[in-house]
């Protein structure tokens, strides 16, 4: 006896509406996404189309199957619906894991770090490689937040607000948030306990940081910091001229400079120590946390003047003394010279 027609078309029916359920549960529920390998950060750009994730996940070998991560995305309007940003892909996950993930904008934070920096230049260029903004817009950015903000920085010292660390934000953040966020990390370092160190001193915290980072490029030996900041300290309250070679070379602008000369002493700069009395208008680099608390936490002394050890070991002779300075002075130019003579015989060797 013949199945009737409609019996073959209900069976051929059956049979479609299972295998679409079934590859419907394995586009949705079967891994699909680094399959048998580790997480991965991806990272779409700004302006990103569905075509581009297409392309990076084609490219990173991020899927086993993208069509079904393609039609599945269609499905649930993700291709209308790409967010920019940073995103950590866990192994093995779904499709759909992977989509509700993209489509929902929850992102891994990206690390920035920054220390070592003496100019705005060097320092957007830290802050912004692994962000979207450009160089370029950060340090408009900050330029005109040192033009309009009202806390006291301006083009001279704004590098004080930035503390040295490593920090967490959004890929996709502007400009303006990673100043503001620096600024809020600037206000949590800046405890009432620091300031209220700064103002027994007659500081402010702009003033420490730009004494931390003249102390910062003086103390080789990081152990003499507070040492080399009480001196400093103790010429600003008589009124000495601070006479540091740092402020001299951040005034020349040449930074591979190894020894001021006595025709550096003349240039005409408000860094110019030797010069003119009390502190530069800004920082000679962005001082750490440990130059910064090296001015807080100063030794107190009666030195006046230091020079370099005799040994070059990097340490300092400390004195309180004119004469002693000098003579401390004379063994290291001696030192120093019988150096230069045998770097000289060595040469001719």
């Amino acid at each position: 006896m013949k199945p009737s027609k409609k019996l073959i078309f209900f069976l051929l029916l059956s049979i479609l509406l299972i295998s679409f359920t079934y590859y419907g549960f394995q586009i949705c529920y079967t891994p699909n996404v680094l399959v048998e390998k580790q997480d991965r950060e991806i990272t779409i750009p700004k302006g990103a189309t569905f075509k581009d994730v297409q392309k990076i996940f084609h490219e990173g070998d991020i899927t086993q199957d993208l069509i079904s991560f393609s039609f599945l995305s269609k499905l649930m309007d993700y291709d209308e619906n790409v967010k920019a940003g940073r995103y950590l892909l866990r192994a093995n996950m779904t499709n759909l894991q992977a989509i509700r993930l993209l489509r929902s904008g929850q992102q891994e934070p990206v690390k920035i770090t920054f220390n070592n920096v003496r100019l705005i230049s060097e320092l957007s260029e830290k802050i912004t490689r692994n962000l979207f903004i450009k160089k370029e817009e950060f340090e408009a950015a900050l330029v005109q937040f040192a033009m309009t903000n009202r806390y006291g920085f301006n083009k001279d010292n704004v590098l004080t607000m930035f503390i040295p660390n490593t920090y967490e934000v959004y890929y996709q953040s502007s400009a303006e948030e990673v100043i503001e966020r620096m600024h809020q990390e600037y206000e949590k370092f800046w405890t009432a306990d620091r300031k209220a160190k700064a103002q027994k001193e007659g500081f402010t915290p702009i003033e420490v940081s730009i004494l931390a980072s003249i102390v910062q490029a003086e103390s080789v030996q990081k152990d003499e910091a507070p040492i080399i900041a009480g001196l400093y300290i103790n010429r600003l309250k008589e009124g000495i001229p601070l006479q540091a070679d740092p402020t001299l070379v951040f005034a020349v602008g040449d930074f591979t400079l190894k020894r001021v000369l006595n025709e550096h002493k003349e240039v005409d700069s408000p860094y110019n120590t030797y010069k003119y009395a009390g502190l530069p208008p800004g920082p000679v680099n962005m001082p750490e946390i440990r130059s910064i608390d090296a001015v807080l936490n100063h030794a107190q002394t009666d030195y006046l003047y230091m020079c370099a050890k005799e040994d070059f070991s990097g340490r300092h002779n400390f004195t309180g003394d004119y004469d002693q300075h000098i003579n401390n002075a004379k063994r290291y130019q001696r030192a120093l010279t019988i150096e230069i003579q045998k770097g000289r015989q060595n040469k001719k060797k």
